[in-house]
């Protein structure tokens, strides 16, 4: 699994949106929002699915593990509020993709061997996209983290393409971003130039 730009989507996110970043190259899909029923996000994620398989991109729910099954998604991801990996694993099987966020170097040591395959490390920098975050751990959390963990990492929070060296300094193996390319006035350059930026970078 490539996971250099990952998109998160922001609530209610249109079809559209999703589809720009995956013809930018955007690496992974996170279907994420607050907002919408269990129904809505189900139905959206099977329209979204063949555009995905098509472009070789995996789709991932946020947080909703039954929407992740009935829409037949890629994977899922969890935060440290979200339930036991254990059972999320279980219930998914070990085909599909589990993610889990962390907030501090300490959490590293909680999560359970053999049940995730990637970890979202942040906030990096303070973002309003999630006014509830944990302190901003910085690059330097970031690298402490990375060195440490033996997942791959993903850093969110705040990025934004310019930080593209220093994230690559740190050793984790890609971006999570949602406003870099959903606030973009054109999203699948945004995306373009992130991925861009990431390989260039290497």
């Amino acid at each position: 699994m490539k996971l250099s730009v990952y998109f998160v989507t922001p609530d209610g996110a249109e079809d559209a949106l999703v589809l720009a970043a995956l013809r930018g190259g955007a690496t992974v899909v996170q279907l994420r929002d607050k907002r919408a029923s269990d129904q809505e996000m189900v139905a959206q994620a099977l329209r979204l699915k063949p555009h995905c398989v098509a472009a070789g991109v995996p789709l991932v729910i946020n947080d909703r593990l039954s929407v992740a099954l009935a829409a037949g998604a890629d994977g899922l991801h969890i935060g440290q509020g979200d339930g036991d990996p254990r059972l999320a694993r279980a219930a998914l099987g070990a085909g599909r993709i589990l993610g889990l966020s962390i907030e501090m170097a300490a959490q590293l040591g909680n999560i359970p061997a053999g049940t995730v395959d990637y970890i979202g490390v942040g906030p990096i920098r303070a973002t309003a996209t999630k006014p509830d975050h944990a302190a901003p751990l910085g690059f330097d959390g970031l690298a402490r983290i990375a060195a440490a963990s033996p997942l791959p990492v993903v850093a969110i929070g705040g990025i934004v393409a310019g930080d593209i060296p220093a994230l690559r300094a740190t050793g984790c193996a890609g971006l999570a971003v949602v406003s870099a390319i959903a606030a973009s006035a054109d999203p699948e350059a945004a995306t373009r130039a992130l991925r861009m930026a990431w390989e260039g970078a290497a």
